[in-house]
Parts: C-alpha cells; structure tokens; sequence
C-alpha cells in the first residue's frame, strides 16, 4: 500500500471512497503511515498533476436538501431531537473527512506547500474520520443511524466555491467555517446536558471541541503562511487581515453571525480583529 505511493494519490483514495465509515477507517490509516514515514513523498513533482474530483465519491443513502428545507433540529429536550442533532454533526463531519483530503490532494503539490502543510491537514483529517466514527457510533446507541434523517450540503458548496483558489479555500472552509463551529458548540453542548444527555455533551466536550480549535488554528496559521509567501515575508498582521477580509467578503455570502466564542476563536489564533469587521452588513461585492 505504501509503496511508492504518495501522499497525494492516497489522499485521492480517500476522496474516491464513497462509504463514510469505510473513508475514516481509510483515512486513518494513510494518517498513521504518513506520521510513521511510511509514506515517504507528499508528491511527486515531475508527476503529472492528478485529477481531484470536483464531488468526492458519496453513498446515496442520505436525503438530500435545500438548507432552507432542513428541519428544525430542537433543543436536544427530546430524543427525536438528540437523534437529528447528532446526526447533522456526524454530516457534518462526514464532509469535513473530504474537505481535509481535499485541501491536500488539490492545493498540496498546485501551490508548492511545505511538508508541515500535510502534516497539519493530515492531523486534522484523522480527526475529523475519529469524530465521524465516535458521533455515528454515538448516534447509533440513541437508536437511530446516518442517513435516517435528512441533510444538506452547504459545506460542499463553499468548497466547490473556492477550489480555485487556497486563500478562499483557508478562509471560508478552515476559518469562517470552523469558527462558527466552535461558536455553536458550547450551547449544544448545554442543551445536551440539560437534556440528561451527558455522554454526548461528554463527547462533545471533551473530544471534538478541543481539536476543532486545532483545526481552526491550522486554516489561521496557513493562510498567514501565503501571506507571508506572497509578500517575501514581509506582510504586516494588520495587512494579513486586510486580505482575510477581502477574500471572504468575496467568497462567502452575508456577514458573519455573532455571537462569537471568542476564548475558543483566540486559542485558535483569531482575534477579533479578524472576524468582527466581517459581522456588519456592509458587503457590496
């Protein structure tokens, strides 16, 4: 398996997985090799450029929707409620397996980025196939399972938005996007609890949202990183969010919804000079 793959052609094995739980199980293991040195190149330079699908490979057991069409999830009070929550995090972190491969195998070898670059995705990625793999196992001791409900692909969207370019890709996926995660956990969290549920509030808590910052941190520190790049090293802070906030007025739609988690978005490397300017509705591009 090793071999002389790279670890772009196996992230591209991933991406071409359909099933989920098949694609975790997959993507930990390229994670371990490449952690180990097993996998030894990121790619191959002389190698012709390998085509990254613009969808990654999907099992056609959930329902998909228009957001505007998703149902209420609730307030985690009831079990229904506990199930359609649960669920929507497992969907979420189904795509977040994806889009960490993704970044990878599209933007790895296009933009010349430096080893520390796929270790970092690779980290994240093997986080998000563990969060996949503990929240469907989660869901499936709350009597339901993935797919029974159904769900949206928004977060796809805004991939398919910004695959052109890895400044969007930083910003709106791996900051905008991971923030407002950290944003919205603390209160699912509480209303687990408050719904006697504290093995998932536990999980929550304890495991994902710790490493979601590290995410977050990751999509802060490599696009400070192109920044830097772009400008030989000489690009001032205020500078670098100056072109945060250009990139994602450009890319994503409307403005950023307070409240903020801003201890949580802080650990992460982003103050609120980052992402407060990005709150009002001003957007005229």
């Amino acid at each position: 398996m090793t071999g002389g793959e790279t670890l772009v052609e196996a992230a591209l094995r991933v991406l071409n997985t359909p099933d989920p739980v098949e694609k975790a199980k997959l993507g930990d293991q390229i994670a371990n090799n490449w952690l180990q040195g097993l996998i030894l190149d990121s790619y191959t330079p002389s190698q012709p450029d390998f085509m990254v699908p613009d969808r990654p490979a999907r099992l056609t057991n959930v329902k998909l929707v228009s957001p505007s069409l998703m149902p209420k999830l609730g307030k985690a009070g009831s079990l229904q409620s506990r199930q359609a929550i649960v669920h929507s995090l497992v969907h979420t972190e189904s795509w977040a397996i994806d889009l960490s491969w993704d970044i990878i195998a599209r933007f790895g070898k296009q933009e010349s980025m430096p080893r520390e670059f796929f270790d970092d995705f690779v980290r994240v990625a093997q986080d998000e196939g563990r969060h996949f793999t503990l929240l469907a196992a989660r869901l499936e001791e709350l009597g339901s399972h993935y797919g029974a409900l159904p769900a949206h692909d928004g977060l796809w969207d805004s991939a398919v938005a910004t695959s052109k370019d890895l400044f969007a890709r930083l910003a709106v996926e791996h900051c905008v996007h991971e923030a407002r995660g950290l944003d919205v956990l603390p209160t699912t969290i509480s209303r687990f609890r408050n719904g006697g549920d504290n093995q998932t509030a536990e999980l929550l808590e304890k495991v994902i949202y710790p490493e979601e910052i590290t995410h977050c941190a990751a999509g802060v520190k490599w696009f400070k990183y192109l920044c830097s790049r772009s400008c030989g090293g000489e690009e001032s802070d205020v500078e670098v969010i100056n072109k945060f906030h250009e990139v994602v007025r450009s890319h994503f739609r409307g403005p950023l919804k307070p409240p903020f988690n801003e201890s949580a978005r802080r650990a992460a490397g982003f103050g609120p000079q980052w992402y407060e300017p990005l709150a009002v509705k001003d957007f005229t591009q």
